[in-house]
């Protein structure tokens, strides 16, 4: 007969603290492993190097006192080796798997931000970290929360003051965020974004601003800065909603952009002025519009959507048709550039969670603070974008090659012949 035995919760608890303690120590030797195979590197680079006597003038010599490291499985204590430069040369070592003063890995100084703007205030955030982490975690206390706000407020205003003479976008995409976060001199704060694409095909980080209600001139604030920090032209297509005064802006700074009308809100207006039993059949005919294969297709389907739905529903009609133009840009673009192109998904999705974020995060902030901890996120999230596809179709388009219906455009004329004599 089998035996059934019952586990309490006792005991669960303690397995699950004696797994948790093997992974850190399993952690702690791994780190051990590497920090010494980096400092036999080191001795074996200077292993010719000898002191006057003739012995070798770098040498080990003990261990840095012993310090924790607060990782993503919790804290793990770990020692740095030191090593003695008999040659007065000044020779040190410095890993670079435990930087010296480091006691956050990357991962967990990245969840910071995260649990500040989820509403966790400094005083708790230790207590936070060590319920996610386990064990008690040292070295976060209200004062070093503090510090690290002020830190990130310090390294958004060094980026925003970068030299911009050599960058080059192809495409932007942008949005303004309603955090809902309050400031000391706003009961609201929009945060203006914008994320391009370099001539290689990843995207980046362009620019990270506040300010009132996605206004014209917020954005012509921002986009000027741009300019004077030396961006010499701005990307051949922007993307964005229609509600944004970035269009007027972008008219006055950068002329020569084309303009690019996001589908998915277009389409979002646009339904939500149906009554129900219409909006399945009026998003099937918009579907088809931004899915032909060719502009004079897609304008016929637009054509047959407003032959559908002009009679009973002419406001409808007009917010689509108002940006007709705007709408079908992406078709004078490389077709396997449309489906980036098409709409802001790309800054959508990286911006919904900074949205969730920020929901319920109703404590003031500075101006500084907000947008060093928007800075913060959005420097996280930028390891997980990709490159969009077909990179390489970029230069030809940088080089002048027009494109028609995401097919390049060539001289099919052929050459005249020379009179026969």
């Amino acid at each position: 007969m089998k035996k059934i035995t019952k586990e309490t919760n006792g005991s669960k608890a303690q397995t699950k603290s004696a797994l948790d303690e093997l992974i850190q120590q399993g952690a702690r030797q791994i780190i051990e492993q590497a920090v010494e195979a980096e400092l036999a590197s080191m001795l074996e680079q200077y292993s010719n190097v000898r002191s006057i006597d003739g012995r070798r003038a770098v040498v080990r010599n003990g261990y840095l006192p012993e310090r924790e490291v607060v990782t993503a499985i919790g804290p793990v204590p770990v020692r740095v080796p030191k090593v003695r430069d008999r040659s007065g040369s000044g020779i040190r070592f410095n890993s670079a798997v435990v930087p010296p003063y480091v006691r956050k890995s990357a991962r967990v100084s990245a969840a910071l931000p995260w649990l500040y703007l989820r509403g966790i205030s400094t005083g708790d955030m230790s207590e936070a970290m060590g319920i996610m982490l386990g064990g008690q975690v040292s070295g976060l206390s209200p004062n070093v929360v503090s510090r690290l706000k002020a830190q990130w407020a310090d390294e958004h205003a060094q980026w925003n003051q970068r030299e911009l003479s050599l960058a080059r976008w192809v495409y932007w995409w942008a949005d303004g965020i309603h955090t809902g976060v309050r400031s000391d001199d706003s009961d609201g704060q929009c945060l203006l974004v914008i994320i391009g694409v370099k001539p290689d095909g990843t995207k980046e980080r362009v620019a990270i601003s506040d300010g009132y209600r996605e206004s014209k001139a917020s954005w012509a604030e921002l986009l000027l800065d741009l300019k004077k920090r030396g961006l010499q032209s701005g990307p051949l297509l922007a993307c964005g909603d229609g509600a944004m005064g970035f269009w007027a802006a972008m008219e006055e700074v950068f002329p020569q952009t084309k303009h690019q009308r996001c589908w998915f809100h277009k389409m979002g207006n646009v339904l939500n002025a149906l009554p129900k039993s219409q909006q399945a059949r009026a998003k099937k005919a918009m579907q088809d519009i931004w899915m032909a294969a060719t502009r004079a297709e897609a304008l016929v389907a637009f054509d047959h959507f407003v032959d559908t739905h002009s009679a009973k529903y002419p406001k409808v009609v007009e917010k689509l048709t108002q940006d007709r133009d705007e709408l079908l840009a992406f078709y004078d673009f490389p077709a396997e550039h449309w489906q980036h192109l098409r709409t802001t998904n790309p800054i959508e999705s990286t911006f919904a969670t900074v949205r969730h974020r920020t929901k319920r995060t109703r404590n003031c902030v500075s101006r500084a603070t907000f947008l060093g901890l928007a800075f913060k996120l959005i420097e996280s999230a930028e390891d997980s974008w990709r490159r969009i596809r077909a990179p390489e179709k970029i230069a030809t388009m940088l080089d002048g090659m027009t494109f028609k219906d995401g097919e390049p455009v060539t001289d099919s004329t052929p050459a005249q012949q020379p009179l026969a004599a």
